[in-house]
């Protein structure tokens, strides 16, 4: 019972699931892998080939090299070829893989052969292996072949056996990540007798095959590197399958290796062995380079040679990673404890023995501090190797020649100080001085100068100031003890100089860097579009980078460069390519990558918290970057793609904030109109029905009444298809009032007038001041406001009189509609102006559409004036709408 409940409780790996369900989506890799030329991998992928045609499966031949096997080259009849890609090569034609035929054609299993070819030089990718990823990552099933010699973990050990270097590798991650492994085996004597009878090679090229490669000790330690990794491989998918299924098996060991590295050429062959160890194991491989932190002692070359470590590392399957740090032991040791590391990897040479009493070596002091971890030291092949990971480069001519004259000049200038010092007085501790000359010469020229001054300065000492004089010798005993402290005390104070000489050096390279990167950061934060951020990006990083850089954000479905440095810099076909790859794929390419490695500038994506917004090219300028410019670039382009991130969210946020806002809109006008239409339509539609049908029957009286209905509601859907008009004009800008002199009091007794007609019933009382000027404006459209504002009165200003009244105020003309109704909010007081909105009546009814104060404040706005609404203080009820004109400086105007 308890293990059907410990079964119960099982669950599959979610990193399992997600892998699983990462390949459901992508094409499945089936390498066939072999030992050595000739074992039959294409023969017994082309049978296989033609069972499943046979079947109806839709398999294409993409490319297949027989070398002149004939029965091999039998089996490619009724397979479906795709024709070659010619390419002019060395002033031959080659017929190489067309990539791009095979995605159109787009079959369901493609086969190409020699997965470790490497393709022409102005193909999209430099190895074949990348084209067949292409197309796993299309969706279509590849199948290939493999020799074990080709893998990159197992070139330096097949050219020791062997005797023979592969110049065409693969990276162990491909084999790694492959779907099937389908390992093609001959025996050794069976595969020499096949050479021999020329089923491998022609008759004249087998003799030499025999006498350097096929030979039986090589076939034979190639066969078990095959069963080897094929074995592993089998274990992995075993692994997988426990762990999707959640089924309690033999689970992988739980190995973790981490693998200490340098810039010498022991650390090659370090991270190559620790990759056969880690497959051997089945276990995860972190690489790790350590880097001073209080010194610049790495050289471009240097650089250059861990960055070229690096990508063999990951190549081989491995994590990258660099730390910064003084001490070495504890920064390796806390790395391990973090990753939950079991042995460490690291290479070591045989020590000098002068050097075992100088200080101990990293290897030993692993050995000394790590606890519970196993360390795995890797040895030089020659017995006398180039110095593993120098801690001091020895300096070049120049640089020994400058620390010499700069040491020298110091020391002598010091002699000159001292003798013209003795002259006058006698000082027993004049040595000093010869301090001040060797932290002089560290500061002017570090440790070299510094060490040299200490020499020559203790020499000078002696030969000046201690008797006997102008000699080498020392007379008294305890001068010789004060000469020997003088001179471990020079050297000591000399090379604490020199290296705070280093360490103000760094910490002004990387203040540098930092300021301008905090500048950076705090103009891009000011930012509020997206083109803004762009240009100060690549203005930023052709200052950093002083090379010629572009950036390309998608736009129509395409990439668009939207911003370069020099504004001239065009892309060809080439870049473009590389850059469309890099936004498709999410990867570097171009320039020094896998992927179109002709083109000028490498491309690199700007991946924000949302996804990709953006491609950023640099240009090749015949170097590689160095670690500091790195770090700026990855920064710069990291905030960049922040910032494009962030204005993307604020333009969409506004065009959300503008739909909801038109769909508000929408929502209220289709919600007036069906009152509004419906309302005096229906009463239109009933007075018309009555006098069709009851015409005859009715009175005088009776018709005049319904006519006057269906006039007085076909007025009132005039002015609401008016009022919509209006709207629709200002909104669209093309309101263009006349400015012609207006008298506010004909205006105003017209739209009193006029509403007299449509609200018999109410009493409106004016006040019009004799001194009124005139103003500026269009007498229709002022007419059209009056009647909006006395509408709204009568509608919610109760059963009251409306005051109109017109006065001046200054030089401006202020006309004012007041009822006594219900009033308005303080806070609603400016939303009444807003489009639509309403407020209902007593018995919740709100009538109207809500245009009319809205279509008032853009007829005076458009005349020059200003109109607004305010709760006025008698009987603390009511609500006045007030509209202010400048009017002319004369009093009645210039009618002239």
């Amino acid at each position: 019972m308890a293990d059907d409940d410990r079964r119960g409780e099982a669950r599959p790996d979610p990193d399992a699931l997600l892998a699983l369900a990462d390949k459901d989506r992508r094409g499945k890799l089936t390498v066939f892998l072999g030992a050595a030329p000739g074992v039959g991998k294409t023969y017994a992928m082309l049978s296989r080939a033609r069972r499943l045609r046979a079947d109806g499966v839709d398999l294409v031949i993409g490319l297949v090299e027989t070398h002149g096997r004939s029965e091999t080259a039998a089996l490619l009849d009724g397979l479906e070829l795709l024709p070659r890609r010619r390419v002019a090569h060395r002033g031959r034609m080659l017929e190489e893989f067309d990539l791009d035929a095979a995605l159109a054609r787009r079959p369901r299993i493609v086969i190409v052969d020699e997965l470790a070819h490497s393709n022409p030089q102005d193909s999209r990718h430099p190895k074949r292996y990348q084209d067949i990823e292409e197309l796993i990552a299309a969706g279509i099933d590849v199948w290939t072949a493999l020799n074990i010699q080709h893998l990159e973990s197992l070139a330096d050990l097949v050219a020791q056996i062997t005797g023979v270097t592969v110049r065409e590798r693969v990276p162990d991650i491909v084999l790694k990540r492959a779907d099937d492994v389908l390992l093609v085996d001959l025996s050794p004597s069976e595969l020499i007798e096949r050479l021999k009878e020329g089923k491998v090679y022609l008759p004249e090229s087998a003799s030499r095959a025999v006498d350097r490669f096929f030979r039986l000790g090589n076939l034979t330690a190639l066969r078990e590197l095959a069963l080897r990794r094929t074995a592993d491989r089998v274990d992995d998918q075993m692994v997988d399958y426990l762990k999707q299924n959640a089924i309690d098996g033999p689970w992988a060991t739980g190995e973790r290796l981490l693998v200490c590295v340098g810039s010498d050429p022991l650390s090659e062959k370090v991270v190559r062995v620790a990759s056969r160890l880690a497959s051997g194991l089945n276990a995860p491989l972190l690489v790790v380079s350590i880097e001073r932190a209080d010194r610049e002692v790495e050289t471009p070359e240097r650089l250059q040679r861990i960055e070229t470590l690096f990508r063999l590392a990951e190549q081989l399957g491995a994590e990258t990673r660099r730390i910064i740090g003084n001490d070495f032991v504890s920064e390796i040791l806390k790395l391990a404890r973090r990753e939950h590391v079991t042995q460490i990897i690291i290479g070591a040479r045989k020590p000098r023995p002068w050097w075992r009493f100088a200080a101990r070596s990293l290897p030993d002091a692993l050995a000394r501090e790590a606890s519970g971890l196993g360390i795995y030291i890797v040895t030089p092949d020659s017995p006398s190797p180039e110095r593993a990971d120098r801690r001091f480069e020895v300096p070049a001519a120049a640089a020994l020649r400058h620390s010499a004259v700069t040491a020298m000049g110091f020391v002598a200038l010091t002699a000159l100080i001292g003798k013209a010092i003795d002259a006058f007085v006698q000082l027993p501790n004049i040595s000093l001085l010869f301090l001040l000359a060797v932290l002089g010469a560290s500061v002017v020229g570090g440790y070299a100068a510094a060490f040299l001054a200490a020499i020559l300065s203790a020499l000078a000492y002696n030969f000046f100031f201690i008797d006997p004089r102008h000699t080498f010798t020392i007379a008294a005993p305890h001068e010789v003890f004060a000469l020997f402290v003088f001179l471990a005390v020079a050297i000591i104070a000399g090379g604490l100089a020199s290296r705070i000489r280093e360490q103000a050096k760094v910490a002004r390279i990387r203040a540098t860097a930092l300021q301008s990167l905090y500048d950076f950061s705090r103009k891009l934060a000011g930012t509020e579009k997206g083109d803004d951020a762009i240009w100060l990006a690549v203005s930023q990083l052709q200052a950093s980078l002083r090379r010629k850089i572009v950036l390309l954000v998608p736009r129509k479905g395409d990439l668009d460069t939207v911003a370069a440095w020099p504004p001239d810099t065009e892309l060809d076909v080439t870049d473009m390519t590389a850059a469309r790859w890099t936004h498709d794929r999410r990867e570097a390419a171009g320039h020094g990558t896998g992927t179109l490695p002709n083109s000028r500038f490498e491309f690199r994506p700007l991946l924000g918290p949302h996804g990709i917004v953006g491609v950023c090219g640099i240009e090749h300028a015949g170097d590689r970057l160095d670690l500091n410019a790195e770090r700026a670039l990855t920064a710069i382009l990291d905030q960049t793609a922040i910032a494009l991130d962030r204005a993307r969210l604020a333009e969409e946020t506004v065009e959300q904030a503008a739909r909801l806002e038109g769909e508000r809109y929408r929502e209220a006008l289709l919600s007036s109109i069906s009152h509004d239409l419906r309302t005096p339509l229906a009463t239109i539609t009933g007075a018309v029905t009555g006098l069709r049908q009851l015409g005859e029957r009715m009175t005088a009286a009776e018709r005049d009444d319904l006519l006057q209905s269906i006039e007085e509601e076909s007025g009132r859907m005039s002015r609401f298809v008016a009022n919509l008009l209006d709207m629709t004009r200002i909104e669209a800008g093309t309101l263009k009032p006349k400015q012609d002199w207006v008298d506010v009091a004909d205006v105003v007794q017209s739209a009193v007038e006029r509403t007299r007609k449509y609200a018999p019933g109410r009493l409106i009382e004016t006040g019009i001041a004799a001194d009124l000027p005139l103003i500026r404006g269009d007498s229709v459209l002022i007419g059209q406001v009056l009647f909006n504002l006395l509408d709204n009165a009568a509608k919610y200003g109760g059963d009251e009189a409306i005051n109109v009244y017109a006065r001046r105020d200054g030089k401006d003309v202020l006309i004012s509609v007041t009822d006594l109704g219900r009033g308005i909010p303080p806070e609603d007081l400016d939303r009444i102006f807003e489009k639509f909105y309403r407020r209902g009546k007593p018995d919740g009814r709100a009538p109207g559409t809500g245009l009319g104060l809205s279509i008032a404040r853009g007829f005076v706005e458009a005349m020059g004036g200003r109109i607004h609404a305010e709760s006025p203080a008698v009987k603390k009820r009511g609500t006045r709408i007030v509209m202010r004109f400048p009017g002319s400086d004369d009093a009645r105007g210039d009618l002239s």
